[in-house]
């Protein structure tokens, strides 16, 4: 259940911001990022990476580094979905969800963190 109210929209706002702040990179490359969705009961948010993400060769490590670093700088997001066109039928996962959720080292299967200190790959920007 979505639960956009006047704090959900002050939520939204504080992750554009952290989107254009920290990844400037996804418009000058020509690409888009856009917020589908914010649970702030469940305290997670869905961001769908367009344009010329999609198909891109670092966009699973630009995933992997939004994930990262948003639920460190915005305590209210425990979990970031985030999805580029390229998904298709069953998403790279095999999720039911047809979410694009890269495998990284130190990671399981969904993009999640098993050992708490592996941030993963780094991104080349």
């Amino acid at each position: 259940m979505s639960t956009e109210t006047e704090d959900g929209d002050d939520l939204r706002e504080r992750i554009t911001n952290f989107l254009r702040r920290n990844f400037p990179q996804i418009q000058m490359h020509g690409g888009s990022a856009a917020i589908e969705n914010i649970d702030r009961e469940e305290g997670s948010v869905t961001i769908r990476l367009g344009g010329a993400c999609s198909g891109c060769g670092i966009s699973p490590m630009t995933i992997q580094a939004i994930k990262t670093r948003m639920t460190k700088e915005i305590p209210e997001i425990s979990e970031v979905v985030a999805r580029t066109g390229m998904e298709g039928g069953e998403g790279m996962a095999g999720g039911a969800d047809g979410g694009m959720s890269p495998s990284f080292p130190g990671g399981d299967s969904r993009g999640g963190d098993v050992g708490g200190n592996d941030e993963g790959p780094e991104a080349p920007f």
